[in-house]
């Protein structure tokens, strides 16, 4: 590895919607996932780190979100992995507020980019950052939750809109 090769560092977090992957550059966190890290790690072409203090803050702030604690995510975030229209939609999706939502027609709006609803629905499908870029937080018009790909699918965005105050808990989550 030579000074200037750029390197990720992994840190696996356990939540109740499953094992959590974060994957940390020097500059930010640049993907995350459910499931393991060999998944996260195939879409980064970087050499890989042991430095649980670069992980350290993220692996902090997740802990503190899912124990309801923190509702603003401030881990830097290396964008990297996303350009043009994509990064435009999924920085405007970076500022929807903790136990809000918003349409994928609204999301397509507020990013100022060309993209249909439908497009949206397929760059949150893509999201290489998802809980701290919120996709769970796009939901279809008509109070229908749409699509999600994290986790167990539907079931786990409805536990963190629930979670977030967005949906009122059901007798079955009690």
């Amino acid at each position: 590895m030579t000074a200037n090769e750029e390197t990720v560092a992994f840190a696996e977090v356990e939540t109740p919607v499953g094992p959590f992957v974060l994957a940390v550059t020097e500059t930010g966190l640049v993907a995350s996932g459910w499931g393991s890290r060999a998944l996260v790690a195939g879409r980064l072409d970087l050499a890989e780190v042991h430095d649980a203090d670069r992980t350290a803050f993220a692996v902090a702030e997740l802990n503190a979100y899912f124990a309801g604690e923190l509702k603003r995510f401030e881990t830097p975030i290396d964008w990297r992995l996303m350009s043009g229209s994509r990064l435009r939609v999924l920085r405007a999706l970076h500022g929807i507020p903790y136990g809000s939502a918003v349409t994928y027609g609204e999301l397509a709006t507020l990013s100022g980019s060309s993209v249909p609803a439908r497009g949206i629905g397929s760059i949150m499908g893509s999201n290489p950052i998802p809980i701290v870029v919120p996709c769970h937080r796009v939901v279809a018009a008509g109070n229908g939750l749409g699509g999600f790909s994290g986790g167990e699918g539907v079931e786990t965005k409805r536990w963190l809109l629930t979670h977030e105050g967005y949906l009122q808990p059901t007798l079955l989550d009690l």
